[in-house]
């Protein structure tokens, strides 16, 4: 696998789009520092780690629904794992459906929102909406 976070958002896509309960993916830390600050969003109900029958670590996230549609509804991931971006250098586009960055820096996971506020930079990892 070249991109796991486009593997990860791709996992949690399908799963929604089959209105499955769980969706069940091998571990990462990147991984689940995504997922916690998803459900800290109200896209997913619940974030567990847990074991495979091989014993290898796997990441359980349990999907959400409201009135039957799902909370995730798409996702992009950027495509660029070397390039650092800063925030004087992206321009983002406008559009009507909400939308959630993520950023890693040195600093860890967080949304582009408090990267914002905290002046950070950092790799743009995606968006999910």
């Amino acid at each position: 696998m070249t991109d796991p976070i486009s593997d990860f958002l791709t996992r949690l896509r399908n799963a929604s789009k089959a209105k499955l309960e769980e969706c069940v993916m091998p571990h990462s830390t990147v991984k689940e520092g995504i997922a916690n600050i998803l459900r800290t969003e109200g896209y997913v109900s619940e974030v567990n780690s847990g074991n495979d029958a091989a014993g290898h670590k796997t990441l359980i996230v349990k999907m959400k629904y409201v009135d039957g549609a799902p909370a995730i509804t798409g996702s992009h991931a950027f495509r660029r794992p070397v390039a650092a971006f800063t925030l004087a250098t992206l321009k983002f586009r406008a559009s009507s459906r909400p939308r959630h960055q993520h950023r890693l820096d040195s600093k860890g996971l967080m949304k582009d929102s408090d990267c914002r506020r905290n002046k950070a930079g950092g790799e743009l990892l995606c968006n999910i909406w």
